[in-house]
């Protein structure tokens, strides 16, 4: 991304103006034809009212259709599958289903997600990602599970073991569909719905419909229900701004600055390759910072370590490649910072779309040559 796009992206240095579009929410949870444990699972997480694609969406899932929603990061797509998927196989316990995610974070959050809303109805899962020990998922793959929840490429693993026969998944969710195929996952997607039974309900949820995943939804989707809340690009909550740096060589001194004001509560700041941030992370460790990183060559147990220390607040600073641009849900993030610019528009977005979250005021910025 040049510096004259991102400069487009962001007028001057002040947010980019927007025209919201105000979706009436038309249900509270209570309306919904859901099984009370469940209900009573997600009222004591304080959801009473849903977000606008869960609003949208459960209604049309409860009644067994296939389901294209289309939203925003952070708009609570992961609730808008779990919750008719819970209650359908609380209603019929040969129900399964399977749920692909692009990375192994998001993967786990929607692990979390589901415990949380499946306490006391003895339901289980089987969590399938890489950096994890494959002898731990093999033992768990042979027990019994409702619900897989995994990245492409390892699910593909213990298929190929024979551990997971995917003729048993009546149901199957793409999460962030638009990640994945950028990921290089469409062909893993692609083997995956071909061994899958005929006679399945799908949902995609997806922050853009791009022409791959279109291919994806006429090919495995049956008379799908579109739904889309997608109100802009970027959240009016989140001010963009642009920080001009005269000498790039300095470019790590004005990061310090930055980062010593006291308004910078909880930043996450986005590198573009993994040697760049963990040099940045070293950088700000050796200036006192409390600070950890993240990305493709941190095994997943480090990984989560150092996400549960940012959202905890042991460290004060993430730096993270795109690894961390999507899916991840952390509270309160202050600031983001592309300390170097992401490869694209769509990544731009994403990367901001980490702070402004549960419509809290957030602030994005990006570290630009002045000349």
């Amino acid at each position: 991304m040049t510096m004259d796009q991102l400069m487009r992206s962001v007028k001057s240095e002040n947010s980019l103006p927007v025209e919201e579009k105000k979706e009436v929410i038309k249900h509270l949870f209570a309306d919904f034809a859901i099984d009370p444990r469940l209900l009573k699972n997600i009222l004591s997480k304080g959801y009473e009212a849903p977000t606008p694609i869960q609003d949208q969406s459960i209604p049309h899932l409860l009644a067994g259709k296939d389901v294209i929603g289309l939203a925003n990061t952070g708009t609570g797509k992961t609730a808008a599958f779990l919750v008719p998927l819970i209650n359908k196989i609380l209603a019929d316990r040969k129900q399964n289903a399977i749920i692909m995610a692009p990375t192994r974070e998001l993967a786990v959050q929607i692990e979390k997600e589901f415990h949380d809303f499946t306490k006391g109805m003895g339901l289980s899962s089987l969590l399938c990602i890489g950096g994890t020990s494959m002898g731990f998922q093999i033992r768990k793959a042979r027990m019994p599970y409702h619900i897989l929840i995994g990245t492409p490429g390892r699910i593909i693993d213990l298929g190929k073991r024979g551990l997971i026969s995917m003729s048993r998944f009546q149901n199957v969710v793409l999460d962030e569909a638009d990640r994945m195929v950028d990921m290089g996952f469409i062909n893993d997607i692609k083997l995956i719905f071909s061994k899958l039974v005929n006679k399945k309900q799908t949902m995609f949820f997806t922050a853009t419909l791009k022409r791959e995943v279109e291919g994806l939804v006429h090919q495995f989707l049956v008379d799908p229900v579109k739904v889309s809340v997608k109100m802009r690009d970027t959240a009016a909550n989140v001010e963009q701004k642009v920080v001009k740096v005269v000498d790039m060589k300095k470019k790590m001194e004005v990061l310090e600055d930055l980062l010593r004001d006291a308004a910078f509560e909880r930043v996450l700041i986005f590198g573009r390759t993994k040697f760049g941030v963990e040099k940045i992370s070293r950088t700000l460790k050796d200036k006192g910072f409390r600070v950890d990183s993240i990305h493709g060559d941190k095994s997943q147990s480090y990984r989560l370590k150092a996400l549960n220390s940012f959202k905890g607040g042991i460290v004060k600073i993430l730096v993270a490649t795109d690894v961390a641009a999507r899916g991840l849900d952390i509270d309160n993030v202050s600031h983001v910072i592309n300390y170097d610019l992401p490869a694209s528009y769509e990544d731009y977005i994403h990367r901001i779309g980490r702070t402004g979250r549960a419509q809290k005021k957030g602030v994005a910025l990006s570290l630009v040559s002045a000349f």
